[in-house]
């Protein structure tokens, strides 16, 4: 992984992606302080005495996931782990990863603030909202524009950097926020990836969202600079879904390596199974939950294709069956080329943004920063980003204008997700691919 991907594709990489690392912890080796996750066989509580084994262990509690059947740890015992195994309570235990933000440089320069005098940038550069609602065509359906049949707001919950719950385009649309964050208790984006992501979905003003009369709520896991513990994503995820939020957005993820020399291979099962619990957890609650395929122009279908020359076996990570994973696509209706792909691993296709049909990524000759996606950002401003972390939020948009149109609670995810995919528009192959899935999203044929 870390030759083919770290090194190769994430040259190619436009909007954030995430890498797992265990950069954050320090070595128990050495007598320091290191954290873990304890998952335990329970899935819905923790068992009783959890604590006392714990701490015979040397493990100290740092925070509980009590309806994931979960906890975080910290110990200075370098045999942690194998103390801890040996509990007839516990599943699997593991060391704590990170998930660490890659900014691309394509942001700083494809940023702008301002257009001018130009008062309306929905008509003029949004061609990605434009190819999913059909030049707005949706917004005329019942629940096209996200509000609900039954009056009740539909929201979609941002698992991100933030939102800036300020910006005019978005604040008649904030529903909340919540941090997650150590030391950063205001859900403000102080990144702009969020915000971003928050107007592609419900903006409402000089640009538009898939949905601008749904609402967004922040779950902020991410400060203005470093990662997000595994812990902290589950958390956030497991709240939205006890929030009653309708669909939860998470345009971030990363891969597990399982033969990664930085850290052995049951130290990552444990944070792949806790996303799995939050994931089950946030559908079981009848939350629709969306995420992007990453954006490594890589085959995610074979752990053993993902890992290339390396051993083991690599997983694209948050990772189910049952949520959405969305590939990325251009406005010629073409994969972008730095989308993730895979037969088995995508739903479906949606507008992420690409350079344009002469941009050459080995030259980095051809470039058009206009084929890529126009959103809000903080500040009160717009730019433009591209990457699945753009396609993700607008797929989670036209999961809620279908609730929207059912009304709050009528459909389970299992029901969304069939119409999302059933009303794709084929664009490569007949039927179901590995880069589009099952086709171009579209908001007339979902709501018709």
């Amino acid at each position: 992984m870390k030759k083919k991907i770290l090194a190769g594709a994430l040259a190619l990489t436009l909007g954030a992606t995430m890498t797992f690392s265990s950069g954050g912890n320090v070595n128990a080796e050495n007598g320091q302080a290191k954290k873990y996750i304890v998952i335990f066989k329970e899935q819905a509580k923790l068992p009783s005495g959890f604590g006392n084994e714990i701490s015979k262990a040397g493990g100290q509690i740092e925070s509980r996931l009590d309806k994931l059947g979960a906890v975080e740890v910290v110990s200075s015992n370098p045999n942690f782990l194998s103390e801890i195994k040996k509990s007839s309570t516990v599943l699997e235990a593991g060391v704590q990863n990170i998930v660490q933000p890659e900014q691309a440089a394509i942001e700083e320069v494809a940023l702008v603030s301002s257009y001018g005098a130009d008062a309306e940038l929905y008509n003029k550069y949004q061609w990605d909202i434009k190819q999913v609602t059909q030049n707005g065509e949706s917004w005329t359906l019942p629940g096209g524009t996200g509000e609900s049949v039954d009056g009740k707001d539909i929201v979609v919950g941002v698992i991100d950097t933030g939102i800036d719950y300020t910006h005019p385009d978005l604040k008649d649309n904030y529903a909340y926020g919540k941090s997650f964050v150590p030391g950063y208790p205001d859900a403000m984006d102080e990144n702009s990836h969020g915000t971003h992501v928050a107007g592609s979905i419900a903006a409402k003003g000089r640009t538009m969202g898939i949905g601008p009369d749904l609402k967004v709520a922040a779950y902020r896991v991410f400060g203005p600079t470093g990662g997000a513990e595994t812990s902290h994503i589950a958390e956030a995820l497991m709240t939205a879904a006890d929030d009653n939020v309708d669909v939860v957005n998470m345009s971030l993820g990363g891969y597990d390596w399982f033969q990664n020399p930085d850290y052995a291979t049951k130290d990552v099962v444990a944070d792949v199974r806790l996303f799995n619990r939050a994931i089950q957890y946030a559908i079981q609650k009848g939350v629709t939950v969306v995420g992007s395929a990453g954006n490594n122009a890589v085959d995610i279908s074979s752990p053993g294709k993902l890992s290339g020359d390396d051993n083991g076996a690599t997983h694209r990570s948050p990772s189910s069956q049952t949520m959405i994973r969305v590939s990325a696509g251009g406005a010629l209706k073409n994969l972008a080329f730095y989308s993730n792909y895979g037969v088995g691993k995508i739903d479906v296709l949606a507008p992420g943004g690409d350079l344009g049909p002469n941009y050459d990524p080995a030259t980095g000759a051809g470039r058009d920063n206009t084929y890529l996606c126009l959103a809000t950002i903080p500040g009160g401003g717009y730019g433009y980003k591209g990457g699945t972390s753009m396609a993700a939020p607008k797929t989670a948009a036209l999961a809620g204008v279908i609730i929207a149109q059912h009304g709050k609670d009528k459909l389970n995810p299992a029901q969304v997700k069939s119409i999302i995919q059933s009303s794709s528009e084929d664009v490569f192959k007949r039927g179901y691919d590995g880069e589009s899935g099952f086709g171009l999203i579209n908001a007339v044929d979902a709501l018709n």
